[in-house]
């Protein structure tokens, strides 16, 4: 079950990447106005880290149950109406009076999102498998890492012509197009007979199933282990470049955009050369770079270096390694195979969550 014509592989290629694009334009695109709107809430810079963390929160649990649902009920109803609810938590956050409201909103923002990052895989493992699985992930990987390139980019450009509310208003406008997109562009890809049957104890017997799995869960903490990193670099750079290295915000979107390099890299890397090396030998090759890179950045702060030389060592740190563990899972050698497609939602949700 594979798209037929190459125009409509890309087609469905720019439909996922916009779908999982939803992570990091929901993080990465209001880090520039971070003292900003710490200022405008009058409140600590800690609530705004918060408002990060609620979101990545709703990321974490909403993959999860998105995941487990779109097993349950298909891939395109759960997208749609996540996408409705990301647009309208989008204008939430726009309008929210005080902090503690805009974290709430930031918290749903995050777990509607998770759909379209959960379920554009679990769309993929629908159609492809093996080697092929690899190079559509690696398209897909190419569309979706050019937008933690743009997202500060854009946020920055957006608070110099308005204010942080801006980026909110353009985030949901961005929801409105997507639920339009797929409405229109997304078919059904997990057929009725393919569907875990609708009860909420299969649901988590599935999950206790792969929790139960040695091989999957190793993978999946791996990557956990990693992208915590990721995110710890994520909350504190907007203000360390910009209160410590004094950065303007549009050159922390051009630093913090620099990582989109290091993402594309590292996914076509791993798509041109899957043949030659083993998905195996590419986790490693990731776990020694990302090591070596966090001991760099850590050896930097300490000696209180300069600003580029930590700018190159979270470059190297922030996805070389990660699409690498990644892809390693969701091609099916960290998966149990008697699962199949069937459990593939709940799968990517405990690879993503751990």
């Amino acid at each position: 079950m594979q798209p037929e014509k190459r125009s409509d592989r890309w087609g469905l290629v720019l439909l996922l990447g916009a779908f999982s694009a939803l992570g990091p334009l929901t993080i990465d695109m209001y880090l520039p106005s971070f003292p900003e709107i710490t200022k405008d809430f009058g409140t600590q810079a800690s609530f705004v880290q918060l408002s990060l963390t609620a979101c990545l929160i709703g990321l974490g649990l909403g993959q999860i149950i998105m995941g487990p649902l779109s097993d349950v009920h298909g891939r395109r109803r759960p997208v749609i109406l996540s996408l409705i609810l990301y647009l309208a938590a989008s204008f939430i956050c726009a309008v929210s009076p005080n902090i503690y409201c805009f974290i709430a909103a930031r918290f749903i923002q995050g777990f509607a999102a998770s759909a379209g990052i959960v379920i554009s895989r679990a769309v993929v493992r629908d159609l492809y498998s093996g080697p092929e699985l690899t190079r559509f992930f690696s398209l897909l990987m190419l569309v979706n890492n050019l937008f933690p390139l743009i997202a500060p980019v854009a946020g920055s450009g957006v608070i110099s012509l308005t204010t942080w509310v801006g980026v909110f208003v353009v985030l949901g406008l961005v929801g409105i197009v997507l639920v339009a997109w797929a409405s229109a562009g997304l078919k059904e890809t997990l057929p009725p007979e393919n569907r875990v049957p609708s009860n909420l104890g299969q649901l988590f017997k599935g999950i206790r199933t792969l929790l139960g799995d040695r091989q999957f869960l190793g993978y999946a903490l791996a990557q956990g282990i990693m992208i915590g990193g990721v995110f710890a670099y994520v909350s504190g750079t907007p203000f360390i470049y910009q209160k410590i290295y004094g950065a303007s915000p549009q050159l922390f979107a051009l630093l913090f955009g620099s990582n989109g390099i290091s993402l594309i890299i590292g996914s076509q890397l791993v798509g041109r050369l899957n043949h030659v090396i083993s998905e195996r030998r590419f986790l490693v090759l990731g776990s020694l770079l990302a090591a070596a890179s966090s001991v760099t950045a850590l050896s930097v702060i300490l000696m209180h270096g300069p600003l580029f030389a930590l700018v190159f060592a979270v470059i190297l740190l922030c996805r070389l390694d990660r699409d690498d563990v990644h892809r390693f899972v969701l091609a099916g050698y960290g998966i149990p195979k008697p699962y199949g497609g069937k459990r593939f939602g709940a799968a990517r949700s405990l690879c993503r969550f751990c």
